[in-house]
Order: C-alpha cells, then structure tokens, then sequence
C-alpha cells in the first residue's frame, strides 16, 4: 500500500504570488500619483505665466503712447534702474518672473500696428526643449 503524503509550502506560495502582484500595482499606483504631481505644477507654472503675461500687457496699456520702450528680448539683461515707466514695470515684472518661476525671464516685442507678443521662458524638468526650459506665448492687441 502506498502511504499519501500532504502537499507541503502551497499556501506560502500563493501568498509570494499575492505580495508579488500587490507590489507591483502599489508601485505603479506610486508613479501615477508622481506623474500626476509634475502635470499638476506644470499646469501652475503656465497659469502663473498667463497671469505675468496679463499684468505686463495691463501696464503697457496704462502707458499706451510708450508701448516702444517696452521693447525687450528674453535673453536680454534686466537693467537695475530706470526713471521711465515703461523701465520701472520691465524691472518690477522681470523681477517678479525671477523670482516667482524657476530661471524665469521674458521678452515684450511689438509692430507698427500695436500687436505685441509677450514671451515668458522657465526652466522645468519635463521641459520639451533640448534647453530644459518651457516657453509662453502671448500674443495682443493693445
């Protein structure tokens, strides 16, 4: 006669193939929950951007016949004191994109006909440019 024997060590296996699977989706739900954090800050730096780019165009309409002197390249450096409007909002605004977003800085740039474009650039991790850095456009009418 032959004696049977119990199976030995399934439940221990059943519960590796358990921890394994939980693991795995704790570890995906983890990085759901990162992706979803960058998105969310990257959503706030552009509406921070969107705000910066309004409150520039708002002054330059206060000071319509200087709309020329608030001409400014996004590399250009910021200059440290002016006695003019138009120097004094550059330098509150520049300041503002300093020290609000990351490396940020802008550029105003108009035509003939009053259609201005404000730039803003900042640096941002999941940035798409080979520079590591995320640009805003706006562009109006003043």
């Amino acid at each position: 006669m032959k004696v049977l024997t119990k199976q030995c060590g399934v439940a221990l296996i059943e519960v590796m193939i358990t921890v394994l699977i939980l693991s795995t989706s704790l570890l995906g739900l983890a990085a759901l929950q990162n992706k979803a954090l960058q998105y969310n800050h990257s959503a706030y730096m552009r509406s921070q951007a969107n705000v910066f780019a309004y409150d520039i165009l708002e002054r330059m309409r206060a000071n319509r016949p200087n709309i020329s002197s608030y001409e400014i390249t996004v590399n250009a450096t910021t200059p440290t004191t002016s006695s003019s409007r138009a120097g004094k909002d550059l330098i509150e605004w520049r300041g503002l994109l300093a020290d609000k977003l990351p490396e940020g800085t802008g550029g105003i740039s108009c035509d003939d006909e009053n259609n201005c474009t404000v730039t803003i650039r900042w640096g941002e991790q999941d940035a798409s440019s080979a520079d590591g850095k995320t640009s805003f456009k706006y562009m109006t009418r003043i």
